[in-house]
């Protein structure tokens, strides 16, 4: 069978449903391409008769969904299905059965579904038999064709959206207010499926939240997402669960449950993209153990077909700047590429009806302004860290046109304002979260925006010539690398003193011109040593956002200064990674201060407590603490560098990466008498560097043999 179906649908063949995938045929820019699903039924067809049908709900193309508050549909106001049976007969004839206007459609037992306010399920709706030869469907009406452009129709891209896992509840709570409420345990994105006996015309209704107030259920930070799942009983044992929506949370809140709450009728499903996990970490810190957790979970649970900044609010799109930052954590910590693919799909779609502009979110929904650096950046970043990873050139080549027409858009923006090779137009997102502003009002950090807008444009101009010299585009090469140069002179003329003092003295203005390495040779130990004093000015505790953030780690460990990395980690004071744990988080939170000491939760207006781009320093734990490191000349990890940098503060790490060669490990340990132990395993047919940290050559043993004698 292939077919499609709008808004969201599940496909039934005699009464059975087809695969085990749920919220086809996912969430893709509708108003560009339509992706079809195909499904192998020949097990669940019978001699003679047979009947297939589906269920459809409004999903993200029909139903209330986008950043605009409409109750206005994003793409469409008509639920829709087009599907054809294919069947090949032993003698080598064939049927082809397609959906047309003899097929009948009646109203069902979901009787709304929402993706921001859930679903109401009526049982006394259902219609029996409503997919089996006996079905008597003389009162359903004909269909009617609709035009909805099926010349869009294309092949799927997206992974299959599972329920991956099941958790079971933690605890039932009686809160102070008297409500019953189900602790998992865990932040997770999916539902819950659940035994339900009630009485006939009985209403049941479970409301999601993420946190506890004052002990007493609260999902005040949804904003106006409801999630919400409402069930009327029909009077007969039911097993309950929704079909055409999905929540985030940890808490639930049971209203109007019949008798006494048993646990064990409560299973929560995990739903997310099918894809698996590649990356595992381990040390001798259990919060940190527990932060790579939280980063894997918030991975998870926002990787629902595309990569959005947070599941439960009404929020829920594919916001570029999360997923750029997160995206070399995402690789490593589970196998995304083909996942990607279909995002980085949607984007250049997006590209093609706005001139080479990146949406600030993909689909672009109802959010119709984009460009913003950082953000957009997502059009250069993910393909080449996709590459890095996979080594598979498909990727840049599939996205080379979109990487070019960003930085295209840029280009012309930079011209358009005299041409000085510095991108000083457009709205920026800054350095978004960060907390070195004096304007508390103000989201943005103090970074100056056009210094975030013009690294980012070196940065995605190198990238775009690093993938023209990949894909074999010498010329193109030839001029990106050259535009590069230009803009990298522009931002040290405009941002650095003649003496080496730079303008703008932020933590997240030192990592930029750090990392990105626009530092000038002769000033390299002034910025190193004044970025120094900077964190010192800080307390050796963080003040980065979104820009900042993700390589700020990073950016000490490559200037030496791994020590202050390590601080940096395992604070547990805000502001810090570990204060979020601390606190009892069980996912990445959007905000460093989420949660007050005090247990108040935050800005109500933005404060999602499931946002998972901070937890890009789990890069660092891979590529730095464990040193892990993949290379540019032999992507996919044919070969790598194995750098780690063992410190006291830790103790140990064990670190492995199922790559595209297979397993790497790389791990650690100090004794007690304080000598040094590593653990290395590269997978057969891949080479690696082994760099060990201030090493005497003649002090090394390698399965207990001198270096010199060692079998290597």
């Amino acid at each position: 069978i292939y077919a499609c179906g709008l808004g969201v649908y599940e496909l039934y063949v005699n009464g059975a449903k087809v695969g085990d995938e749920v919220l086809a045929p996912g969430f893709h820019a509708y108003n560009q391409w339509l992706q079809y699903q195909t499904y192998d039924v020949t097990k669940m067809l019978n001699r003679g008769e047979n009947v297939f049908g589906a269920m459809l709900g409004n999903g993200w193309y029909k139903g209330r969904f986008g950043f605009s508050g409409s109750q206005e549909p994003v793409y469409g106001d008509t639920m829709a299905l087009i599907c054809e049976l294919h069947i090949t007969l032993k003698d080598g004839g064939k049927i082809i059965v397609c959906s047309n206007e003899s097929w009948k459609a009646a109203a069902g037992p979901v009787q709304a579904s929402s993706i921001y306010d859930g679903e109401f399920y009526d049982v006394n709706k259902e219609i029996p038999g409503w997919c089996e030869v006996s079905l008597d469907d003389s009162d359903w009406i004909y269909c009617r064709t609709v035009d909805l452009g099926y010349e869009r129709l294309e092949a799927r891209r997206s992974l299959p959206i599972k329920v991956m896992e099941t958790i079971k509840p933690k605890e039932l709570i009686t809160t102070p207010a008297g409500e019953s409420v189900i602790d998992f345990g865990q932040n997770f994105v999916g539902w819950v499926k659940f035994n339900l006996n009630a009485p006939e015309g009985h209403k049941v209704m479970l409301q999601w939240g993420e946190c506890l107030q004052e002990d007493n259920f609260f999902n005040g930070n949804l904003r106006s997402a409801k999630e919400e799942y409402t069930i009327i009983s029909n009077g007969e044992p039911f097993v309950a669960e929704p079909h055409f929506t999905f929540y985030g949370g940890r808490y639930i809140k049971v209203n109007d449950w019949p008798g006494e709450i048993n646990l064990d009728d409560f299973t929560g499903c995990v739903v997310y993209s099918d894809i698996k996990q590649r990356g595992h970490i381990k040390t001798a810190h259990d919060l940190v153990n527990r932060l790579f957790l939280n980063a894997l979970w918030g991975q998870k649970g926002n990787f629902v077909d595309v990569p959005t900044d947070c599941p439960q609010r009404d929020e829920r799109m594919g916001w570029t700047g999360d997923a750029q930052v997160f995206s070399g954590t995402a690789l490593f910590n589970m196998d995304v590429a083909a996942f990607y693919d279909k995002y980085l799909y949607d984007m250049y779609k997006e590209q093609l009806a706005s001139d080479g502009c990146v949406p600030h979110v993909v689909p672009a929904v109802n959010l119709g302004r984009g460009g913003a650096s950082a953000w957009g950046d997502a059009a250069t970043v993910i393909p080449w860290n996709t590459y890095l990873h996979t080594g598979d050139k498909g990727i840049l080549e599939q996205q080379y046109e979109s990487m070019k027409a960003w930085v295209e858009f840029i280009y012309r923006s930079d011209e358009e304002t005299g041409g000085n090779r510095l991108w000083t137009r457009e709205f920026t997102f800054g350095d978004w979260l960060a907390l070195d502003n004096d304007d508390k009002e103000s989201p943005k950090g103090r970074t100056a925006d056009d210094l975030v807008n013009s690294a980012y444009y070196y940065y995605s101009t190198t990238l775009t010539a690093k993938a023209a010299q990949v894909i074999g585009k010498e010329k193109e090469a030839e001029y990106y690398f050259n535009l590069a140069k230009e803009i990298k002179k522009a931002i040290q003329e405009e941002y650095i003193s003649k003496r080496g003092r730079i303008a703008v003295d932020t933590q997240t203005a030192f990592v930029l011109f750090l990392f990105l390495d626009l530092v000038p040779e002769e000033f390299k130990q002034r910025f190193i040593e004044d970025f120094t004093k900077v964190m010192a000015h800080d307390n050796n505790h963080l003040k980065t956002g979104f820009v900042g953030t993700p390589w700020l780690c990073r950016t000490l460990s490559k200037i030496g200064n791994d020590d202050l990395a390590y601080r940096l980690l395992m604070h547990e004071d805000y502001p810090s990674w570990l204060y979020a744990v601390k606190m009892g988080a069980t996912t990445i939170w959007e905000r460093w201060n989420s949660i007050r000491p005090n247990g108040k939760i935050g800005d109500l207006g933005m404060n999602s407590l499931n946002h998972y781009a901070y937890g890009s320093i789990m890069e660092w734990v891979y590529r730095n603490a464990a040193g892990i490191q993949p290379s540019e000349k032999a992507p996919g990890f044919r070969q790598a560098t194995l750098a780690p940098k063992p410190s006291w503060r830790l103790g140990w790490v064990d670190v492995s990466v199922d790559t595209a060669m297979g397993v790497y490990r790389s791990a650690w340990k100090i004794a007690q008498d304080g000598k040094l132990g590593f653990h290395i395993e590269v997978p057969f047919g891949a080479k690696a560097k082994l760099i060990l940290p201030d090493a005497k050559l003649e002090d090394v043993h390698v399965d207990g043999k001198p270096l010199a004698k060692a079998d290597l």
